[in-house]
């Protein structure tokens, strides 16, 4: 930078596979001078952190990552193919298939090089398998019909030759200050091998890493793809009208407020309002909703949702970096830099573990020789198998690898969690405090009751529709809803004003008509025992009571409330199976939150003013760990004081930042499904640990007494790690409601309302 201050810069790195090649990046680059906030995302395949370019220059920063034998290119730049590996001859597989150029995929998410998108053999990985498995083979074969020194020098051809480039990487590292790597590991293994005679095991050992190496990068891969397919909703051209005529361009290329052309069966290319057409649009790709959604001029439609029936115009609302799709790709890339405590801790085991196992081989090697005259060959022999046992990728890679596939399957199912830390503090919560108003309800309150003193249900509704057209109040509101779902004509009225606190009022056919509070009722002495009874009857139901009074002489009662949603309940009585006790923390008035408490069964506090939540919040969380669930502005305090706040996704975007976690669905049972997602993923982590840690100590104990060889520890270490991520992929198809989801990525649902949808992410 110019002015020589730190700044941020990110790069894309390729040829990551496990968290021990990620930890090899943060090596390579956090030693030097002016680095700071080192960030190394394995599954996102980025490395950000805070440089000051007067003591370290961006080049260097791309050298020391080169130099550990990975590829870099800046943000945004076309990625390069990392440097080193066993390299065939350009031709030397005629009819193989070509790799599959993606020129379109965002940086952040695949790349030319992408090893899931590549044909194996194509890959220095693949070319070190075959070249190395080629060479075992004519050694193997050589053995057969040649004198056995020329097999032994054919073994031993075999060993260099596959050796050589994992030498080079180890001593990189080495030079980096990285010395306990599993290139170092493996170097001196192979080369110890040779030196006691053992060139065919060694020529094996080399043989099996490579194939290791390559498990790894496709179980990475793999582990990618579920992000990859998000970002592939988004179709990557568009219509674009330009002076009465159409031509494709680029959908990152949309500008805002620019007209796109979505013909039937098109995927829509943008997050933007329809301006003209009529057409059925099925959003399961971004809702997971079955049933295709009207869209009419006014309408919202989503990127990567599909246009069923007729031509639509659809006005650009959001970029491309900006629209659904990308928000939730790009909170699930973010959320992974969020370590859980439990992967802290591994990472700072692992560096403790290999040199001590380094230091176990060495007393292996050189004890029993010296202490008891034992034969050197067959503890050296043995101190060499330690060292491969000693790598701690399938450790390392234990959490991170469980908690990316919870993240992707969480993103699949309308969950998302700002990182490995609130999957682990969700999996521990023993309360949950949900807010009322958006939450366990609709936010929107709803005619209840229509109670006639004088004529019929529809005079009563056009005359309180009549008096309350172009309300503001949400009261007024859903009396207008429910009158248009009725068919009821409302009342031409004049003279319309609102009386605050009270209601409104407007003349109509020359008659004052009132709607409004008991309050105004009584002090226009309209408030009759007989109607006192009924409402008092009503507001103990938690209904709020609205009275329509002509010329001061009630006409009628009209009850709303804003109902509980229809999943509220059932998700209360779930989480109560789960061992979690609930709680309704509202700024209603006892009557109601108690009628809504009941019919819910949860307890509750009311009457709750925004510090007073905090205040409940902080009581909780002295004896328990504390999930909040709310919507709105007043919840984001309440939302930063729980151990794990998580916001409904039509809440609002202060609540949304504040939130740990959000459901995009506007669910309430989507609570419980990710309480068990994040008990799933603990779980699956502790069967990772187990799988890592028991195959090492038992291969540990059977190679000190001889039984296991230097073949058998690497079979031990690589397929530790495939195994550790294959079982973390396992989440990948965990079902956190229980039942199998519509086909697609949900994001909102159909219940969320045109112009919330800015606010779902």
């Amino acid at each position: 930078m110019a002015d020589g201050t730190a700044g941020q810069r990110e790069w894309r790195i390729i040829g990551m596979d496990c968290g021990s090649c990620a930890a090899k990046v943060r090596g390579a680059v956090e030693r030097l001078p002016g680095v700071e906030d080192v960030d190394v995302a394995l599954m996102a395949r980025r490395l950000r952190l805070t440089l000051d370019e007067t003591q370290t220059s961006p080049e260097r920063i791309e050298n020391a990552v080169r130099g550990v034998g990975f590829g870099i290119a800046p943000k945004g730049a076309r990625p390069e193919k990392p440097k080193g590996g066993f390299v065939l001859p350009d031709g030397a597989f005629p009819n193989a298939p070509e790799a599959v150029e993606i020129d379109s995929e965002p940086e952040e998410i695949a790349g030319p090089d992408d090893d899931a998108q590549t044909f194996w053999l194509k890959t220095s990985k693949g070319r070190l398998v075959f070249g190395t498995g080629a060479l075992l083979a004519a050694a193997w074969a050589s053995r057969l019909v040649q004198p056995a020194e020329i097999a032994h020098w054919a073994f031993v051809l075999a060993t260099l030759v596959g050796i050589v480039p994992v030498a080079q990487r180890a001593f990189a590292m080495t030079r980096a200050g990285m010395p306990f790597t599993i290139e170092m590991l493996m170097t001196i293994a192979a080369g110890g091998a040779l030196i006691i005679g053992e060139p065919e095991e060694a020529a094996l050992v080399v043989f099996l890493f490579a194939v290791g190496e390559l498990l790894e990068g496709a179980s990475a891969g793999k582990a990618r793809d579920s992000i990859r397919a998000l970002s592939k909703l988004v179709p990557k051209t568009a219509r674009l009208e330009v002076g009465g005529k159409t031509r494709e361009i680029a959908a990152e290329r949309l500008q805002l407020g620019q007209i796109v052309q979505v013909r039937p069966g098109d995927r829509v290319p943008c997050d933007g309002e329809v301006i003209d057409g009529t057409s059925g649009v099925d959003e399961s790709p971004v809702t997971g909703e079955s049933v295709p959604s009207l869209k009419e001029p006014g309408a919202e439609v989503f990127a990567g949702s599909i246009n069923t029936e007729a031509l639509l115009r659809v006005r650009v609302l959001r970029s491309a970096e900006d629209n659904t799709i990308s928000r939730i790709v790009r909170l699930v890339e973010e959320a992974e830099s969020a370590r859980a405590p439990t992967e802290r801790f591994i990472d700072r085991f692992s560096r403790v573990y290999m040199p001590a196992v380094v230091g176990v081989a060495v007393v292996v090697a050189i004890v029993p020789p010296l202490a008891f005259g034992q034969a050197w060959g067959e503890w050296v022999y043995r101190a060499l198998a330690l060292l491969l046992i000693g790598c701690p990728c399938a450790l390392v890679i234990s959490v991170p690898a469980s908690i990316t596939s919870a993240l992707s399957t969480g993103a699949r199912n309308g969950l998302l969690m700002k990182g490995g830390a609130v999957i682990e503090s969700a999996a521990r919560t023993s309360h949950v405090a949900f807010d009322k108003t958006g939450t366990l309800t609709h936010g929107r309150p709803r005619v209840t009751d229509v109670s006639v003193l004088s004529g019929t249900d529809d005079d009563l509704m056009a005359l309180a529709a009549g008096v309350e057209s172009g309300a503001s109040h949400p009261l007024g509101q859903a009396i207008c809803v429910e009158a248009e779902r009725r068919g009821v004509q409302a009342a031409t009225a004049t003279g319309g004003r609102a009386l605050p606190g009270k209601g409104a009022e407007a003349s109509i056919d020359g008659v004052t008509v009132s709607v409004g509070s008991p309050r105004l009722a009584n002090e226009r002495g309209a408030l009759t025992h007989d109607l006192r009874t009924r409402v008092t009857a009503l507001e103990a139901q938690g209904k709020t009571v609205v009275i329509v009074l002509r010329e001061d002489v009630p006409q009628g009662l009209i009850a709303l409330r804003d109902e509980p949603r229809a999943d509220a309940a059932d998700a209360v009585a779930q989480l109560r199976g789960l061992g979690i006790s609930s709680v309704m923390l509202t700024g209603d008035n006892a009557r109601t939150a108690q009628a809504i408490a009941e019919g819910l069964g949860i307890e509750h506090r009311s009457e709750l003013m925004p510090e007073d939540k905090v205040t409940a919040i902080r009581d909780l969380t002295v004896n328990a760990r504390v999930m909040m669930i709310g919507d709105g502005i007043n919840d984001a305090p309440a939302l930063a004081a729980a151990h794990v706040g998580v916001a409904m996704g039509s809440g609002t975007d202060v609540a949304l930042e504040t939130a740990d976690a959000a459901i995009l669905r506007n669910r309430v049972a989507d609570v419980v499904g990710l309480v068990r997602l994040s008990r799933a993923t603990m779980s699956n982590i502790r069967q990772n640990i187990a799988i890592a840690l028991g195959l090492k100590a038992a291969f540990l104990v059977t190679t000190v007494l001889g039984i296991t060889g230097l073949w058998i520890a690497i079979l031990a270490d690589t397929g530790a790690t495939v195994l550790v991520t294959m079982n973390a992929l396992r989440l990948l198809f965990f079902r956190p409601t229980g039942t199998a989801e519509p086909a697609g990525y949900v994001g909102l649902t159909a219940e969320t309302r045109p112009g919330q949808a800015a606010s779902t992410i």
